[in-house]
């Protein structure tokens, strides 16, 4: 078993800047992949980034690469999300997810694992 803990959401203004953060804890040796995910209401949830654990290979939605940075910190086991030059369409509860998988995959179907969210509200 795999537990994930996400923190660092919040409200904040457009433009600005927030950094997630996941910590896993129990049986992380099979670990593959990390990702994080969103969702929004009334819509899908939505791949956002992903990285492989051990290689730190990294995939990104087209519309967000560039303002979002995933990272890892393996000797702690923890997922980050730098995400930058926030606007309301980021609004969401974020997820981090965990999966066996080596290469990041963008499906949800992919990931063993899931944390409770975090909320990340963007204001005007």
């Amino acid at each position: 078993q795999v537990q994930l803990v996400e923190s660092g959401g919040g409200l904040v203004q457009t433009g600005g800047s927030l950094r997630l953060s996941c910590a896993a804890s129990g049986r992380t040796f099979s670990t593959g992949a990390m990702a994080w995910f969103r969702q929004a209401p009334g819509k899908e949830r939505e791949f956002v980034a992903g990285i492989g654990w051990r290689t730190a290979r990294t995939a990104y939605t087209d519309s967000l690469k560039g303002r979002f940075t995933i990272s890892r910190d393996n000797a702690k086991n923890t997922l980050y999300l730098q995400m930058n030059s926030l606007t309301p369409e980021d609004t969401a509860i974020y997820y981090c997810a965990e999966g066996a998988v080596v290469g990041p995959s963008p499906g949800v179907e992919a990931y063993r694992y899931w944390g409770q969210g975090t909320q990340v509200t963007v204001s005007s």
